[in-house]
């Protein structure tokens, strides 16, 4: 901050070949001593450098010393690089994925310099030739833009007891990691040893070295004053990382919500405050790198603004990091009172009333990588920020004026950025700011507009810069038929002035009137603060109105149809306007279902023309598909149409015996709509279509049942699937005939039963199955054979036991002479092959044991031999 007086400034240049990847420096000073009015200061410059650059710091550089009062140099100063040391960050700890490699090469010169104690102080400043390039929040084509680094010793007018200081020093840990689109922390914090100095920290613009373009060498650099980098893609000195990203103005502490993938240049500016007053500002600027790595954070906007037009939030952690297992959503009011909690990774909520709100989320709470954050949610709806503009011609003043409103607040805080990089006359914070614009084209405007509830908005606008102001003209060519007068209509912004004069009147309007007798061109002048445009406007004259209307026709009833008509009308009015989309067009399109005669008026001024035209409506010939129709697979089926038509035709044609005639036999593959569509020759040229579905039925799988036994006086279920409907034979001795699971009961012994089942489906297409069933006159019991030979020869080749008068059975298992289980099933019909993971067991004695519940609950068990044979 400058006081005003004579002030200092000390230079160090560096060669280009050396500086061209220095990525920040500062400047500190301590007070040595006092000696008959001359102040010594020990000071340090204070360089960065990327470890993986390759480069070397410069060793001396050249400092110099200048009069800011008239920037003239007073002095230069060579200075050794006193030391240097490698800062490289070796754990990023458990909670970060993909983390980038953060190591600085730091530079020290340290020198002592004696001044005399002034009025007005000096400025201490370190300056290199380029930045790195590619730098992200720099407008894109600028490379190998310099660095200047600035600090201030403050003389007696700043406070009587300036000189005597020392400077605040930048403390923070350079050792952090910023992951694209994470929230993170820095800390661009200072101490200073003058306890009764006060700290006040911001965002400042950062400086070239040299010129706008860089530059610097070994020579003695350029004096002051320095400018400001080209900063661009929406981002300033005051938000150099986004409007996400915030200073902590009493610690330095910078957090938010990092930007994308690349690299930022950072200035924080430091003020020292002693008895209420600014004394001095110490910067520091360095080139942050953000990179796409992961933190397991709780990363969330550090407000929400439901300013807009909603009240609903919409909560979604920006961590996307793999290591979160966990996410604890709260939101409370401002008495504390708990509205609303998730544990979802993403949550909405509806606020019903207006208020400041707190938001709170919690990640892998009690686990590893556990955080928490909490923000602040304004709910004050109908905060809207708008902006209108006067004045567009380039090297002319434009006016902006804020129009941004807010229902629940004042406005009272504005940004604005003209989109101009490297003029800092193209930021403002007025709220009707003007701005001179030195070169054409298109500016997208930004203006960051806040309210007094907290509310806080952007606006980007794109504005035209132009050498002259446009005229926008409602016509450039018209008619016009005496003695009627025309308004002529113009709109733009500045003074009108239209001539000739002799047949207008209003001519230093917009909107004159003209009343001509012969073809005549009437000229518009725009002066918008003597940026100057002219246009013209044609003005026909005629006696009369052309018109000629289409010839009469014929359409489908209600097909849509366009009137068309050739004319040098300038208004038409149509009838009947109830069937046409637009009465006032030249060419309107109708809709009718009947024959209708539609006039036409075609106007210039009062002179008109009157013509029409017959449109008859046919109707569409009628064409009948038939019924819907249900159909057994692989059948076919006869079409069944009907018309007052000449001739149809069926499609698909290719499932058809004949789709010319309206009865043609169908064999569809599957589920198909047939379309009839019927011609006539009735003036309609249009087909009637109807449609019929003929629905194919898949196939039927018919199901009895597997084969099985029963005793003597055992009710037992018979169970068939596959269709809707079923017809069990023989029926007798069955609880049921027409059911898929009647139940019988057999009282004598049998070799086998038979019974059959006719399986129908919902087109009573029909098919059968079998089912066997073996009685026996025994108790519940399972029959098990005591021995097999799987030699594959079909006979005997699988160890199968039958169950008779079983409810289920439990298990049978089968183990070989140590006791290893060879096979387990709960079913008699696969049965054992006598082999083991697809190996064959060895001949001999294998124990089985079985366990099971008969058809009256009862539990059966029983154990035996059975002998494989090979």
């Amino acid at each position: 901050m400058r006081t005003g007086g004579f002030v200092l400034v000390f230079l160090m240049a560096f060669l280009p070949a050396s500086a061209d990847h220095i990525t920040g420096g500062e400047t500190h000073y301590t007070l040595l001593s006092i000696t008959n009015g001359q102040y010594r200061y020990h000071v340090t410059v204070k360089l960065f450098m990327d470890c993986f650059s390759n480069r070397q710091f410069s060793n001396p550089g050249v400092i110099g010393i200048f009069n800011k009062g008239t920037n003239a140099r007073v002095t230069d100063v060579t200075v050794s690089l006193a030391n240097q040391e490698t800062l490289n960050l070796t754990d990023a700890g458990p909670c970060i994925t993909n983390p980038p490699a953060v190591c600085y090469k730091v530079a020290y010169y340290i020198f002592d310099v004696t001044l005399p104690g002034s009025a007005d102080g000096y400025v201490l400043a370190t300056q290199v030739n380029y930045r790195v390039n590619g730098i992200s929040n720099l407008t894109s084509g600028y490379s190998n833009v310099g660095a200047t680094y600035c600090g201030e010793i403050p003389g007696t007018n700043s406070h009587p007891d300036g000189p005597n200081n020392n400077s605040a020093r930048f403390t923070g840990d350079d050792m952090v990691i910023v992951c694209a689109n994470n929230s993170f922390t820095y800390d661009f914090g200072a101490v200073d040893n003058d306890t009764k100095d006060v700290l006040s920290y911001s965002f400042c613009e950062a400086y070239v070295g040299g010129s706008i373009g860089g530059g610097g060498n070994a020579t003695p650099p350029n004096p002051p004053p320095y400018f400001p980098v080209p900063y661009g893609n929406g981002f300033n000195g005051s938000v150099p990382l986004g409007i996400d990203v915030k200073i902590n103005p009493n610690t330095g502490m910078i957090t938010g919500i990092a930007p994308s993938e690349g690299t930022y240049v950072v200035t924080v500016c430091v003020q020292e405050i002693r008895d209420s007053k600014v004394i001095a500002t110490q910067r520091k600027d360095l080139q942050i790198k953000i990179t796409s790595c992961n933190v397991a954070a709780a990363s969330i906007p550090p407000a929400y603004m439901l300013c807009g037009n909603t009240q609903t939030i919409n909560l979604v952690n920006l961590s996307t990091s793999p290591l979160i297992n966990s996410h604890n959503w709260e939101i409370f009011n401002e008495a504390g009172s708990k509205l609303f909690s998730a544990t979802t990774p993403t949550a909405s909520f509806n606020f019903t009333d207006t208020g400041t709100y707190s938001v709170r989320l919690v990640i892998n709470r009690n686990g590893q990588c556990a955080d928490s954050s909490t923000a602040i949610a304004r709910v004050y709806p109908g905060f809207e920020p708008a902006f209108t503009v006067a004045g567009i011609c380039v090297n002319k003043p434009t006016q902006f004026h804020d129009a941004t409103t807010s229902v629940y607040g004042i406005v009272n805080k504005w940004s604005w950025d003209f989109a101009q990089p490297g003029d800092p006359a193209a930021l403002s914070i007025a709220q009707h700011p003007i701005y001179t614009y030195s070169s054409l084209g298109v500016k997208n405007v930004r203006l960051i507009v806040n309210d007094s509830k907290g509310c806080i908005d952007t606006l980007f606008k794109p504005i035209s810069i132009v050498d002259k102001p446009p005229i926008l003209l409602a016509f450039r060519d018209t008619l016009i038929c005496p003695p009627d007068a025309l308004r002529l209509k113009a709109n733009g912004g500045g003074i009108f002035s239209w001539d000739p004069a002799p047949t207008l009147t209003d001519g230093n309007t917009p909107t004159p009137t003209v009343s001509p007798v012969v073809n005549s061109k009437y000229y518009v002048t725009l002066n918008d603060n003597g940026c100057i445009n002219r246009d013209s406007v044609q003005v026909r004259v005629v006696d009369h109105v052309t018109l000629e209307v289409m010839d009469d026709t014929i359409i489908c009833q209600s097909d849509a149809i366009q009137l068309r008509l050739t004319s040098d009308a300038l208004r038409y009015e149509w009838t009947p306007p109830q069937q046409l989309i637009n009465p006032y067009m030249a060419i309107p399109t109708a809709t009718t279902p009947i024959t209708t005669l539609y006039k036409v008026t075609a106007f210039i001024s009062n002179c008109r023309a009157t013509g029409d035209v017959e449109v008859k409506a046919v109707p569409y010939p009628v064409a009948n598909a038939g019924p819907d129709i249900m159909i057994c697979h692989d059948a076919m089926v006869q079409l069944n149409g009907s018309t007052d038509g000449k001739s149809v035709d069926w499609t698909p044609a290719s499932t058809l015996s004949n789709p010319k005639i309206l009865n043609p036999v169908a064999k569809p593959k599957g589920t198909t709509d047939y379309v009839l569509a019927a011609y006539d020759d009735k003036g309609c040229t249009k087909a009637g279509r109807d449609t019929v579905k003929v629905t194919v039925l898949p196939d039927i799988i018919a199901f009895a049942g597997r084969d099985t036994a029963a005793i003597v006086g055992q009710p037992m279920h018979l169970q068939a699937s596959g269709g809707i409907k079923y017809t069990w034979i023989p029926a007798e001795g069955l609880s049921a005939s027409d059911i898929a699971n009647p139940v019988v009961t057999h009282f004598y012994p049998s070799p086998g039963i038979k019974y059959k089942v006719l399986v129908y489906n919902e087109a009573n297409c029909v098919d059968s199955a079998f089912v066997m069933v073996r009685v026996f006159k025994t108790r519940p019991s399972i029959f098990v054979p005591s021995a097999f030979s799987p030699n594959g020869d079909r006979n005997n080749d699988v160890f199968r036991f039958i169950a008779a008068g079983m409810e289920r059975i439990e298990f049978f298992q089968v183990f070989n002479r140590w006791g290893q289980m060879v096979y387990s099933t709960t079913s008699g019909e696969t049965g054992w092959d006598g082999t083991l993971g697809g190996k064959p067991q060895s001949p001999g004695m294998y124990v089985w044991s079985v366990k099971a519940v008969d058809y009256t609950g009862a539990i059966y068990t029983q154990k035996g031999t059975v002998t494989l044979v090979r």
